[in-house]
């Protein structure tokens, strides 16, 4: 009955099941690249938001400068700005992926998925990796608000 059918392939059901998860292994493959680009534009937007901050708190970063606040201790204090935002930002990505990920699986028919399991490791390592993010992009942040000259930092309007 096949030979009627010359594009058609038998398989059993182990054949079949390893075909579909081949097309799910791809499928996810191309969800971690979005991820990587997602990661990617996340960074130049902590950088361009640590810019911002550092811009518009120049007169600020001056007053600190001015009463005492070394230069190490301002980029520190940048750098764990950037850190909360990135860090707030993967937090939040997680609550609100986990829930809309049950809630895809669950509306999936049961001959499509066989249970829910969440990914406890790879959420670790966004959380994890969510910190060197905001590391990377407050560097350059953080030592142009070093290097402001003091007396023109509080002189700034």
């Amino acid at each position: 009955m096949a030979e009627e059918f010359p594009s058609a392939q038998v398989q059993d059901q182990a054949e079949f099941q390893k075909s579909q998860e081949d097309q799910l292994n791809q499928l996810l493959f191309i969800v971690y690249c979005l991820l990587i680009f997602a990661i990617g534009i996340a960074v130049l937007g902590i950088a361009n938001t640590m810019a911002l901050s550092v811009y518009e708190r120049t007169r600020e970063f001056g007053l600190l400068r001015a009463v005492g606040m070394s230069k190490r201790h301002l980029k520190r204090s940048v750098r764990w700005e950037a850190i909360i935002v990135s860090v707030f930002g993967a937090t939040l990505g997680v609550a609100v992926g986990v829930p809309l990920g049950i809630a895809v699986s669950i509306a999936l028919p049961e001959s499509f998925v066989n249970g829910i399991q969440i990914p406890i490791n790879t959420i670790v390592v966004v959380l994890l990796a969510s910190i060197v993010v905001g590391i990377i992009a407050a560097i350059g942040p953080a030592r142009r608000a070093a290097k402001l000259d003091v007396l023109e930092a509080i002189s700034a309007i």
